[in-house]
Protein backbone atom coordinates (compact mmCIF):
# COMPACT_ATOMS: atom_id res chain seq x y z
CA UNK A 1 0.00 0.00 0.00
CA UNK A 2 1.28 3.46 -0.91
CA UNK A 3 2.27 5.68 2.03
CA UNK A 4 2.84 9.36 1.35
CA UNK A 5 6.17 10.82 2.48
CA UNK A 6 4.84 14.36 2.31
CA UNK A 7 4.59 15.07 6.04
CA UNK A 8 7.97 13.49 6.76
CA UNK A 9 9.40 15.67 3.97
CA UNK A 10 8.39 18.78 5.93
CA UNK A 11 9.22 17.35 9.35
CA UNK A 12 12.64 15.82 8.73
CA UNK A 13 14.18 17.05 5.47
CA UNK A 14 16.05 20.34 5.80
CA UNK A 15 14.14 22.95 3.81
CA UNK A 16 15.71 25.57 1.60
CA UNK A 17 12.66 27.84 1.46
CA UNK A 18 9.23 28.23 3.02
CA UNK A 19 7.53 27.30 -0.25
CA UNK A 20 9.04 24.17 -1.85
CA UNK A 21 7.22 22.68 -4.83
CA UNK A 22 6.69 19.51 -2.78
CA UNK A 23 5.76 17.42 -5.82
CA UNK A 24 5.91 13.78 -4.75
CA UNK A 25 7.54 11.95 -7.65
CA UNK A 26 7.74 8.16 -7.61
CA UNK A 27 9.47 7.49 -10.92
CA UNK A 28 10.74 9.23 -14.04
CA UNK A 29 11.55 8.26 -17.60
CA UNK A 30 12.49 10.24 -20.68
CA UNK A 31 11.00 13.73 -20.37
CA UNK A 32 8.33 12.69 -17.88
CA UNK A 33 8.07 12.37 -14.10
CA UNK A 34 5.22 10.46 -12.47
CA UNK A 35 3.46 10.83 -9.14
CA UNK A 36 2.44 7.85 -7.02
CA UNK A 37 -1.09 8.31 -8.35
CA UNK A 38 0.20 8.02 -11.90
CA UNK A 39 -0.07 11.67 -12.92
CA UNK A 40 2.55 12.60 -15.49
CA UNK A 41 4.59 15.80 -15.45
CA UNK A 42 6.62 16.89 -18.45
CA UNK A 43 9.99 18.06 -17.14
CA UNK A 44 10.89 21.32 -18.90
CA UNK A 45 13.83 22.04 -16.60
CA UNK A 46 15.71 18.69 -16.51
CA UNK A 47 16.33 18.96 -12.78
CA UNK A 48 18.02 22.30 -13.63
CA UNK A 49 19.94 21.23 -16.74
CA UNK A 50 20.90 17.82 -15.33
CA UNK A 51 18.88 15.23 -17.25
CA UNK A 52 20.21 16.21 -20.68
CA UNK A 53 19.82 12.68 -22.04
CA UNK A 54 16.47 12.26 -20.33
CA UNK A 55 15.54 10.50 -17.13
CA UNK A 56 16.85 6.95 -16.91
CA UNK A 57 18.26 6.66 -20.41
CA UNK A 58 18.62 2.91 -21.15
CA UNK A 59 22.31 3.17 -22.03
CA UNK A 60 23.03 5.11 -18.85
CA UNK A 61 21.20 2.52 -16.76
CA UNK A 62 23.10 -0.29 -18.46
CA UNK A 63 26.44 1.40 -17.76
CA UNK A 64 25.55 1.94 -14.11
CA UNK A 65 24.45 -1.69 -13.67
CA UNK A 66 27.63 -2.94 -15.35
CA UNK A 67 29.80 -0.87 -13.01
CA UNK A 68 27.84 -1.96 -9.93
CA UNK A 69 28.71 -5.54 -10.80
CA UNK A 70 32.43 -4.64 -10.76
CA UNK A 71 33.01 -2.32 -7.81
CA UNK A 72 31.92 0.88 -6.16
CA UNK A 73 34.16 3.10 -4.01
CA UNK A 74 37.76 1.93 -3.62
CA UNK A 75 39.99 4.76 -2.37
CA UNK A 76 40.27 8.53 -2.45
CA UNK A 77 40.56 10.18 -5.85
CA UNK A 78 43.81 9.82 -7.76
CA UNK A 79 45.42 6.84 -6.02
CA UNK A 80 44.12 3.77 -7.88
CA UNK A 81 43.90 3.31 -11.64
CA UNK A 82 40.14 2.93 -12.12
CA UNK A 83 38.95 2.12 -15.60
CA UNK A 84 35.77 4.20 -15.52
CA UNK A 85 37.65 7.32 -14.39
CA UNK A 86 40.35 6.90 -17.02
CA UNK A 87 37.92 6.25 -19.89
CA UNK A 88 35.78 9.24 -18.94
CA UNK A 89 38.78 11.55 -18.58
CA UNK A 90 40.05 10.49 -22.02
CA UNK A 91 36.60 10.95 -23.58
CA UNK A 92 36.26 14.43 -22.07
CA UNK A 93 39.66 15.56 -23.29
CA UNK A 94 38.81 14.21 -26.74
CA UNK A 95 35.88 16.66 -26.88
CA UNK A 96 38.35 19.44 -26.08
CA UNK A 97 40.85 18.68 -28.83
CA UNK A 98 39.66 21.76 -30.71
CA UNK A 99 41.25 24.53 -32.70
CA UNK A 100 40.28 28.05 -31.71
CA UNK A 101 40.68 31.51 -33.19
CA UNK A 102 41.73 32.67 -29.72
CA UNK A 103 43.47 29.71 -28.07
CA UNK A 104 44.74 29.33 -24.54
CA UNK A 105 48.43 30.17 -24.16
CA UNK A 106 48.72 26.97 -22.11
CA UNK A 107 47.66 24.66 -24.92
CA UNK A 108 44.85 22.13 -25.10
CA UNK A 109 43.13 20.86 -21.98
CA UNK A 110 44.27 17.30 -21.33
CA UNK A 111 43.84 16.83 -17.55
CA UNK A 112 40.61 16.23 -15.64
CA UNK A 113 40.04 16.49 -11.90
CA UNK A 114 36.74 14.87 -10.90
CA UNK A 115 34.57 16.30 -8.14
CA UNK A 116 31.14 15.52 -6.69
CA UNK A 117 29.38 18.63 -7.96
CA UNK A 118 29.63 21.89 -9.85
CA UNK A 119 30.25 23.87 -6.70
CA UNK A 120 33.22 21.66 -5.86
CA UNK A 121 34.54 22.10 -9.39
CA UNK A 122 34.47 25.87 -8.83
CA UNK A 123 36.27 25.53 -5.51
CA UNK A 124 38.95 23.35 -7.05
CA UNK A 125 39.43 25.73 -9.95
CA UNK A 126 39.82 28.68 -7.58
CA UNK A 127 42.52 26.87 -5.62
CA UNK A 128 44.25 25.84 -8.83
CA UNK A 129 44.22 29.39 -10.20
CA UNK A 130 45.68 30.79 -6.97
CA UNK A 131 48.33 28.10 -6.79
CA UNK A 132 49.38 28.37 -10.43
CA UNK A 133 49.44 32.16 -10.76
CA UNK A 134 50.58 33.03 -7.23
CA UNK A 135 47.78 35.62 -7.15
CA UNK A 136 44.69 35.76 -4.94
CA UNK A 137 42.25 38.15 -6.64
CA UNK A 138 39.32 37.00 -8.76
CA UNK A 139 36.88 38.60 -11.17
CA UNK A 140 33.29 37.39 -11.57
CA UNK A 141 30.07 38.76 -13.00
CA UNK A 142 27.11 40.58 -11.54
CA UNK A 143 24.10 38.25 -11.33
CA UNK A 144 26.29 35.18 -11.78
CA UNK A 145 25.85 31.98 -9.79
CA UNK A 146 28.69 29.50 -9.33
CA UNK A 147 27.59 27.55 -6.25
CA UNK A 148 26.77 27.91 -2.58
CA UNK A 149 29.95 26.97 -0.70
CA UNK A 150 31.95 29.89 0.66
CA UNK A 151 34.49 30.25 -2.13
CA UNK A 152 31.92 29.82 -4.89
CA UNK A 153 29.51 32.06 -3.01
CA UNK A 154 32.18 34.76 -2.89
CA UNK A 155 31.98 34.85 -6.69
CA UNK A 156 28.19 35.16 -6.72
CA UNK A 157 26.95 38.33 -8.32
CA UNK A 158 23.92 39.17 -6.19
CA UNK A 159 24.51 40.73 -2.78
CA UNK A 160 21.14 39.68 -1.33
CA UNK A 161 22.18 36.07 -1.86
CA UNK A 162 25.40 36.32 0.15
CA UNK A 163 25.26 39.31 2.51
CA UNK A 164 24.16 37.26 5.53
CA UNK A 165 27.09 34.85 5.10
CA UNK A 166 29.83 37.46 5.17
CA UNK A 167 32.75 37.67 5.71
CA UNK A 168 33.54 35.79 2.52
CA UNK A 169 36.72 35.76 0.42
CA UNK A 170 38.33 39.17 -0.11
CA UNK A 171 39.70 40.34 -3.43
CA UNK A 172 36.62 39.69 -5.59
CA UNK A 173 35.85 42.23 -8.33
CA UNK A 174 32.48 42.20 -10.09
CA UNK A 175 31.95 43.11 -13.73
CA UNK A 176 28.96 43.18 -16.05
CA UNK A 177 28.58 40.04 -18.18
CA UNK A 178 29.01 40.93 -21.84
CA UNK A 179 29.99 44.57 -21.17
CA UNK A 180 33.26 45.24 -22.99
CA UNK A 181 34.57 48.24 -20.97
CA UNK A 182 34.50 46.22 -17.74
CA UNK A 183 37.17 43.87 -19.06
CA UNK A 184 39.72 46.50 -18.06
CA UNK A 185 39.11 45.52 -14.42
CA UNK A 186 41.10 42.35 -15.12
CA UNK A 187 44.67 43.19 -14.13
CA UNK A 188 48.06 41.66 -13.38
CA UNK A 189 46.77 41.04 -9.84
CA UNK A 190 43.95 38.84 -11.12
CA UNK A 191 44.41 35.10 -10.66
CA UNK A 192 41.39 34.30 -12.83
CA UNK A 193 38.07 35.46 -14.13
CA UNK A 194 35.34 32.88 -13.52
CA UNK A 195 32.58 33.40 -16.04
CA UNK A 196 29.65 31.58 -17.62
CA UNK A 197 29.68 31.53 -21.42
CA UNK A 198 25.92 32.16 -21.27
CA UNK A 199 24.60 33.76 -18.10
CA UNK A 200 22.38 31.14 -16.47
CA UNK A 201 20.68 32.36 -13.31
CA UNK A 202 20.70 35.91 -14.68
CA UNK A 203 18.04 34.72 -17.12
CA UNK A 204 19.99 33.23 -20.06
CA UNK A 205 22.09 36.17 -21.27
CA UNK A 206 24.06 35.56 -24.47
CA UNK A 207 27.05 37.88 -25.00
CA UNK A 208 28.71 38.69 -28.32
CA UNK A 209 31.57 36.80 -29.92
CA UNK A 210 33.51 40.08 -29.85
CA UNK A 211 33.14 40.25 -26.08
CA UNK A 212 34.69 36.84 -25.49
CA UNK A 213 37.41 37.48 -28.05
CA UNK A 214 38.40 40.62 -26.14
CA UNK A 215 38.14 38.79 -22.82
CA UNK A 216 40.43 36.01 -24.01
CA UNK A 217 42.94 38.57 -25.30
CA UNK A 218 42.90 40.51 -22.01
CA UNK A 219 43.47 37.41 -19.88
CA UNK A 220 46.43 36.40 -22.04
CA UNK A 221 47.91 39.91 -21.85
CA UNK A 222 47.85 40.14 -18.04
CA UNK A 223 48.47 36.47 -17.25
CA UNK A 224 45.06 35.86 -15.66
CA UNK A 225 43.44 32.49 -16.22
CA UNK A 226 40.17 32.30 -18.13
CA UNK A 227 37.90 29.91 -16.21
CA UNK A 228 34.75 29.06 -18.15
CA UNK A 229 31.84 27.77 -16.08
CA UNK A 230 30.00 25.35 -18.38
CA UNK A 231 28.16 23.65 -15.53
CA UNK A 232 24.78 24.48 -17.11
CA UNK A 233 25.80 24.94 -20.73
CA UNK A 234 27.97 21.85 -21.28
CA UNK A 235 27.11 18.45 -22.72
CA UNK A 236 25.16 19.71 -25.70
CA UNK A 237 22.61 22.00 -24.09
CA UNK A 238 23.30 25.09 -26.19
CA UNK A 239 23.74 23.45 -29.60
CA UNK A 240 27.39 22.37 -29.41
CA UNK A 241 29.01 19.97 -26.97
CA UNK A 242 30.62 22.91 -25.17
CA UNK A 243 29.07 26.34 -25.53
CA UNK A 244 32.48 28.04 -25.88
CA UNK A 245 32.86 26.35 -29.28
CA UNK A 246 30.37 28.89 -30.65
CA UNK A 247 32.41 31.89 -29.49
CA UNK A 248 35.82 31.28 -31.07
CA UNK A 249 37.76 31.03 -27.81
CA UNK A 250 39.37 28.38 -25.61
CA UNK A 251 39.52 28.34 -21.80
CA UNK A 252 42.47 27.85 -19.50
CA UNK A 253 40.27 25.99 -17.02
CA UNK A 254 36.88 24.48 -17.86
CA UNK A 255 34.17 23.56 -15.35
CA UNK A 256 31.48 20.94 -15.86
CA UNK A 257 28.77 19.16 -13.84
CA UNK A 258 24.93 18.91 -14.05
CA UNK A 259 24.23 17.35 -17.47
CA UNK A 260 27.63 15.67 -17.31
CA UNK A 261 26.36 12.95 -14.96
CA UNK A 262 23.43 11.50 -16.87
CA UNK A 263 21.51 11.84 -13.61
CA UNK A 264 24.32 10.85 -11.23
CA UNK A 265 26.33 13.35 -9.12
CA UNK A 266 29.63 14.35 -10.68
CA UNK A 267 31.58 17.45 -11.65
CA UNK A 268 35.02 18.31 -12.98
CA UNK A 269 37.54 21.07 -13.44
CA UNK A 270 39.82 20.58 -16.43
CA UNK A 271 43.07 22.18 -17.53
CA UNK A 272 46.36 21.45 -19.26
CA UNK A 273 48.95 19.36 -17.46
CA UNK A 274 51.06 22.49 -17.18
CA UNK A 275 48.42 24.19 -15.04
CA UNK A 276 47.03 21.15 -13.23
CA UNK A 277 50.48 20.06 -12.09
CA UNK A 278 50.51 22.95 -9.63
CA UNK A 279 48.35 20.91 -7.25
CA UNK A 280 50.88 18.07 -6.93
CA UNK A 281 53.60 19.82 -4.96
CA UNK A 282 54.14 22.47 -2.30
CA UNK A 283 52.06 21.03 -0.71
CA UNK A 284 51.69 17.49 -1.92
CA UNK A 285 48.00 16.54 -2.24
CA UNK A 286 47.10 20.18 -2.80
CA UNK A 287 43.51 19.21 -3.56
CA UNK A 288 41.93 15.92 -2.52
CA UNK A 289 38.47 14.38 -2.44
CA UNK A 290 37.08 11.09 -1.16
CA UNK A 291 34.15 10.56 -3.51
CA UNK A 292 35.08 12.76 -6.49
CA UNK A 293 35.11 10.60 -9.60
CA UNK A 294 33.04 7.85 -7.99
CA UNK A 295 33.18 4.91 -10.41
CA UNK A 296 29.40 4.58 -10.72
CA UNK A 297 29.04 8.28 -11.46
CA UNK A 298 31.88 8.07 -13.99
CA UNK A 299 30.21 5.15 -15.73
CA UNK A 300 26.96 7.10 -15.92
CA UNK A 301 28.77 10.19 -17.20
CA UNK A 302 30.66 8.30 -19.90
CA UNK A 303 27.41 6.76 -21.13
CA UNK A 304 25.75 10.18 -21.17
CA UNK A 305 28.67 11.62 -23.14
CA UNK A 306 28.46 8.80 -25.68
CA UNK A 307 24.68 9.14 -26.01
CA UNK A 308 25.02 12.90 -26.55
CA UNK A 309 27.46 12.32 -29.42
CA UNK A 310 25.84 9.21 -30.93
CA UNK A 311 22.32 10.66 -30.94
CA UNK A 312 23.54 14.05 -32.21
CA UNK A 313 21.70 15.75 -29.35
CA UNK A 314 23.69 18.98 -29.47
CA UNK A 315 22.87 19.74 -33.11
CA UNK A 316 19.23 18.78 -32.61
CA UNK A 317 19.01 21.18 -29.65
CA UNK A 318 19.29 24.13 -32.02
CA UNK A 319 16.25 23.18 -34.10
CA UNK A 320 14.27 22.28 -30.99
CA UNK A 321 15.12 25.60 -29.38
CA UNK A 322 13.99 27.46 -32.47
CA UNK A 323 10.69 25.57 -32.38
CA UNK A 324 10.11 26.74 -28.79
CA UNK A 325 10.82 30.32 -29.89
CA UNK A 326 8.45 30.03 -32.85
CA UNK A 327 5.61 28.58 -30.80
CA UNK A 328 5.85 30.72 -27.66
CA UNK A 329 4.44 33.87 -29.19
CA UNK A 330 1.97 35.64 -26.91
CA UNK A 331 1.29 39.22 -25.75
CA UNK A 332 2.33 38.22 -22.21
CA UNK A 333 5.72 36.90 -23.39
CA UNK A 334 8.11 39.80 -24.03
CA UNK A 335 10.79 37.59 -25.60
CA UNK A 336 12.22 34.09 -25.68
CA UNK A 337 16.02 34.24 -25.63
CA UNK A 338 18.86 31.78 -25.46
CA UNK A 339 20.71 29.14 -27.44
CA UNK A 340 19.73 25.56 -28.11
CA UNK A 341 17.60 24.24 -25.27
CA UNK A 342 18.79 26.80 -22.72
CA UNK A 343 15.99 29.35 -22.98
CA UNK A 344 14.24 32.05 -20.97
CA UNK A 345 10.71 33.26 -21.73
CA UNK A 346 10.44 36.71 -20.17
CA UNK A 347 7.16 38.09 -18.84
CA UNK A 348 6.17 41.42 -17.34
CA UNK A 349 6.44 40.51 -13.67
CA UNK A 350 7.19 37.80 -11.13
CA UNK A 351 3.52 37.70 -10.20
CA UNK A 352 2.48 36.90 -13.78
CA UNK A 353 5.23 34.33 -14.15
CA UNK A 354 4.52 32.62 -10.82
CA UNK A 355 0.84 32.32 -11.61
CA UNK A 356 1.70 30.84 -15.01
CA UNK A 357 4.18 28.35 -13.55
CA UNK A 358 1.76 27.18 -10.87
CA UNK A 359 -1.02 26.60 -13.38
CA UNK A 360 1.33 24.83 -15.79
CA UNK A 361 2.38 22.43 -13.04
CA UNK A 362 -1.29 21.72 -12.28
CA UNK A 363 -1.67 20.82 -15.96
CA UNK A 364 1.40 18.58 -15.93
CA UNK A 365 4.19 20.81 -17.26
CA UNK A 366 7.01 21.67 -14.82
CA UNK A 367 8.99 24.90 -15.27
CA UNK A 368 10.44 27.48 -12.89
CA UNK A 369 12.26 30.83 -12.86
CA UNK A 370 15.84 31.99 -12.32
CA UNK A 371 17.62 33.02 -9.13
CA UNK A 372 18.46 36.49 -10.41
CA UNK A 373 15.70 36.93 -12.99
CA UNK A 374 12.35 36.18 -11.42
CA UNK A 375 10.19 37.35 -14.32
CA UNK A 376 11.50 34.80 -16.86
CA UNK A 377 10.43 31.17 -17.28
CA UNK A 378 13.22 28.60 -17.46
CA UNK A 379 12.93 26.27 -20.45
CA UNK A 380 15.66 23.62 -20.39
CA UNK A 381 14.08 20.22 -21.11
CA UNK A 382 15.98 17.01 -21.75
CA UNK A 383 17.70 17.23 -25.13
CA UNK A 384 15.79 14.09 -26.10
CA UNK A 385 12.46 15.94 -26.12
CA UNK A 386 10.56 15.40 -29.37
CA UNK A 387 8.89 17.97 -31.63
CA UNK A 388 5.50 16.58 -30.65
CA UNK A 389 6.33 16.99 -26.95
CA UNK A 390 7.53 20.56 -27.54
CA UNK A 391 4.25 21.40 -29.23
CA UNK A 392 2.34 19.80 -26.37
CA UNK A 393 4.29 21.76 -23.74
CA UNK A 394 3.90 25.06 -25.58
CA UNK A 395 0.16 24.46 -26.01
CA UNK A 396 -0.16 24.08 -22.23
CA UNK A 397 1.81 27.28 -21.57
CA UNK A 398 -0.21 29.29 -24.10
CA UNK A 399 -3.53 27.93 -22.84
CA UNK A 400 -2.58 28.96 -19.31
CA UNK A 401 -1.68 32.44 -20.50
CA UNK A 402 -5.03 32.68 -22.30
CA UNK A 403 -7.03 31.50 -19.29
Amino acid sequence: MYISHRQHFFDHLAQTSDYPLALEIERAEGVYMYSAEGKSYMDLISGIAVSNVGHRHPKVLAAVHEQLDKHMHLLVYGEYVQGTQVRLARALTDTLNLESANPSPFGLIDNVYFTNSGTEAVEGAMKLAKRYTGRSEFVSCINAYHGATQGALSLAGAEFFKRNFRPLLPGITQIRHGHLPDIEKITKNTAAIVIEIIGGESGVRVPSIAYFSALRKKCTEVGALLVLDEIQTGFGRTGSFWAFEQFGIYPDILLSAKGMGGGMPIGAFMASQKIMGALKTNPILGHITTFGGHPVSCASSLAALQVTLEENLAAEANAKGELFKALLVHPDIKEVRGKGLMLAAEMESFEKLKDTIDKCIEKGVVTDWFLFCDNAMRIAPPLTITEEQIREACAVILNVLNS
